[in-house]
C-alpha cells in the first residue's frame, strides 16, 4: 500500500478536526517523514495502513500519537532574544511596581513545547528579580502533546540543546549535569506548573495572568482560528497585562482587541482597554 493523495488528504482534515492545525498542500514529505516512525512503531506496514486504521478505528491512542507528530516542537532557549529583554527591562519591573499590593504574578506561555521558553522566563525573573522570591510566582506552561509535555517536565537536556541560546553562565548556575544531560535545577524547576491544553478548544481552568507567551504558533492556524485564539487570550490576559507573539506573526488585520506596545527591539500587545503605565 502506498500513500495517496486520498490518504494526504484524509491526514490534513483529521489534523485539522483535532488540532486546528493547517498542513498545507505539497506538504506530503512532511507526512510522511514525520508518520512512518508512527506506523512502524504501531506494526502497521506504511503510512496508508495507518490512515485506514484510522478511518475504520476507533483507536483514541493512535490519534493522539498522529496528532502529536504533527506538532511543531522546534524551540531553544532564550528564543529571539528580544522578548526576554523586554521582560527584564519593562514589563517585569512595571509588573512589579502594579502588584506590590497583592504580590502575585502569573505568566501564562503556550504552546511550550519542550519547556525552554517556561524556564528561559524562570530564569530570567530568578537572575534579575530576586525580590519575586517572596512573591506568589507561577509560569503555566501548556502545549497539546502530553509526551512533549513529559519531556519538558522531565527538565532535562542535551549538550546540544542547552547550547542552542543559553548563556555559559546560566548553564553553569541554573543547571546540574547528570551523565551527559542537563538537568534543570528544582529552583527555577518549582516556579512551572505544565498542563495539556489544546488552543483551539475551551480554555476551562486558565487563570487570569499578567503575561502571555503565544509564539511561534499562529502561523500553523487558520485566520478564524487565530481569531478565536487571540480573542480567546484577550479575555485571560489582565488589563494591563502584556502578550507576546512570534516575529512572523501579528494581532493587525486579526483581532482588534489589541493595542501595539514596544519595548525596545521587542514588539508586545496589550488589551485596548488597558490603563496600566507600560508604554
Amino acid at each position: 500500500m502506498t500513500f495517496t493523495p486520498d490518504h494526504f488528504a484524509y491526514v490534513q482534515k483529521f489534523i485539522l478536526k483535532h488540532s486546528a492545525i493547517v498542513i498545507d498542500p505539497g506538504k506530503e514529505y512532511l507526512v510522511e517523514s514525520r508518520l512512518s516512525p508512527v506506523a512502524r512503531a504501531n506494526g502497521l506496514a506504511d503510512i496508508g495502513a495507518l490512515v485506514d486504521r484510522l478511518r475504520t478505528e476507533s483507536d483514541r491512542n493512535l490519534g493522539r500519537l498522529v496528532i502529536e507528530a504533527m506538532t511543531t516542537n522546534e524551540t531553544s532557549f532564550f528564543r529571539d532574544i528580544h522578548p526576554f529583554e523586554a521582560l527584564r527591562n519593562d514589563v517585569i519591573p512595571a509588573l512589579i511596581k502594579s502588584r506590590a499590593h497583592c504580590r502575585r504574578l502569573r505568566i501564562w506561555c503556550a504552546a511550550s513545547s519542550t519547556g525552554q521558553e517556561p524556564y528561559s522566563i524562570a530564569m530570567t525573573l530568578v537572575e534579575h528579580f530576586p525580590e519575586l522570591a517572596t512573591w506568589d510566582v507561577k509560569i503555566i506552561a501548556t502545549d497539546l502533546a502530553e509526551e512533549i509535555l513529559t519531556r519538558a517536565r522531565d527538565a532535562t537536556y542535551s549538550q546540544l540543546e542547552v547550547n542552542r541560546g543559553l548563556p555559559a553562565p546560566m548553564l553553569v548556575k541554573y543547571f546540574d549535569m547528570e551523565g551527559i544531560r542537563w538537568r534543570v535545577k528544582p529552583q527555577i524547576r518549582k516556579l512551572i506548573e505544565f498542563r495539556q491544553l489544546n488552543l483551539a478548544t475551551n480554555w476551562v481552568g486558565m487563570p487570569k495572568v499578567d503575561i502571555v507567551f503565544l509564539r511561534n504558533v499562529l502561523i500553523y492556524f487558520t485566520v478564524e482560528t487565530k481569531r478565536q485564539i487571540l480573542q480567546s487570550a484577550q479575555q485571560v490576559l489582565a488589563g494591563d497585562g502584556i502578550l507576546f507573539l512570534g516575529t512572523a506573526e501579528t494581532t493587525l488585520g486579526i483581532c482588534d482587541k489589541y493595542e501595539k506596545a514596544t519595548f525596545g527591539k521587542a514588539i508586545g500587545y496589550r488589551p485596548k482597554s488597558a490603563t496600566g503605565v507600560m508604554s
